[in-house]
């Protein structure tokens, strides 16, 4: 009994031994290389990337402008009296010359009236001195008349000459006054809120009645950093240089027009100078005190190298990439970007045409790193600039 069970035991100890063998021995033969495999894909980061390309791209200098009217008018009666009619209407476009507030003229065309009536009475007695001067001087060639008599008839004749051109300035004054009464626009513009009514009683050269405002064209008033005046005035010199007006978000170009000029002073308390450019603004698209953001072309780089701005990273030496290389390894490369403009980033230096960078998943990435290019990004990390203290910043520095 004793040595069947001693028998049953080995038996099972035996096939027990037999089993592990069988499996170290499948396990050697085909599972070495799956977990090799397995280490490597793990190792791989997954990233987005794209091909470095050629495009023309503005060099562009920002300011935060502010529209101001091409010219602006406070009309004002430069004589007293009444208002008798109001010719326009609040915001209607008006030209040069039209009617804008009319005043009770009649007090002005009552002193014309007696200034022909004065000068009627005086051009006669004119006539009548120069009658008798001729006379006189005929009797003195008889010897019927004196040298005195003459003498004082031409002093009469000169001073009846002199009343005379005194009326007529009077008149001139006078119908001057009834002009005025009529007050019209002295320019193209649009009429602002009234500030007088009906039948008040204005007074010469005192209280504006309306502001008329010229906004074709119009002006962009804006600063930039006085470090930037040397290359605006160098490229002012080359050719007229394009000022866009943007919206308030600094989305949409809402106009396009011309610098004007650099002012001649830097204000000292911001360190910026303003500029000014002109806008033809034939669609009113700019309005009088509205806040837009100027955008300054100052050059037009022709074929430069681009890449999105999202490929673009910070560490502790500058900005710099990371260039996917033939074996998708990456390397980090230092880059000088000239400008970024709606997402994309114009390399002056570092980079070449054609060369891979990424463009999301830098955050788990350092020198040398494999990765795999994921087609649709839902395995990429998040885009994160490298820490200052990574490996890709050591590699930047």
């Amino acid at each position: 009994m004793v040595r069947s069970t001693k028998v049953v035991l080995w038996c099972v100890v035996a096939a027990l031994g037999a089993g592990a063998a069988i499996m170290a021995f499948h396990h050697s033969r085909h599972g070495t290389s799956a977990p090799a495999a397995g280490v490597a894909q793990t190792n791989a980061v997954p990233v987005l990337i794209e091909t470095a390309s050629t495009a023309d791209m503005p060099v562009i200098i920002r300011g935060l402008g502010t529209v101001t009217a091409f010219n602006t008018v406070s009309i004002k009666s430069r004589v007293i009296g009444n208002v008798i009619k109001i010719n326009f209407r609040e915001g209607q476009e008006v030209k040069t010359g039209d009617l804008l507030v009319q005043l009770d003229a009649r007090p002005f065309q009552a002193a014309v009236d007696q200034a022909n009536a004065s000068l009627a009475r005086d051009q006669a007695n004119l006539t009548n001195a120069q009658v008798d001067l001729a006379r006189f001087t005929e009797l003195l060639k008889h010897y019927n008349a004196s040298e005195q008599q003459v003498t004082t008839q031409q002093a009469t004749v000169a001073a009846d000459e002199a009343i005379v051109n005194s009326d007529k300035a009077v008149i001139d004054a006078a119908k001057l006054n009834v002009d005025y009464a009529s007050i019209r626009s002295p320019l193209d513009g649009i009429t602002g809120i009234k500030q007088v009514d009906l039948g008040n009683l204005v007074q010469a050269n005192s209280e504006t009645l309306v502001v008329v405002t010229q906004i074709k064209p119009i002006y962009v008033v804006f600063p930039i950093p006085e470090v930037d005046i040397p290359r605006v005035r160098s490229a002012m010199g080359k050719s007229k240089l394009q000022v866009l007006a943007y919206d308030a978000a600094d989305q949409k170009q809402i106009a396009q027009g011309f610098l004007e000029l650099v002012d001649n002073q830097v204000d000292q308390a911001s360190g910026t100078v303003k500029l000014k450019a002109e806008f033809p603004n034939a669609d009113e698209a700019l309005w009088p005190g509205q806040f837009v953001n100027a955008h300054l072309v100052v050059e037009t780089v022709t074929n430069g190298v681009t890449v999105s701005s999202a490929a673009v990273q910070t560490g502790t030496s500058g900005r710099f990439v990371y260039v996917v290389k033939q074996n998708n390894t990456v390397e980090v490369r230092p880059v000088t970007v000239t400008q970024t403009e709606n997402n994309v980033s114009l390399i002056s230096s570092g980079l070449q045409v054609g060369e891979r960078v990424v463009t999301a998943g830098q955050s788990k990435l350092s020198p040398g790193a494999t990765v795999v290019i994921s087609p649709d990004g839902n395995n990429v990390a998040a885009v994160a600039p490298a820490p200052s203290n990574s490996p890709a910043g050591a590699a930047a520095r």
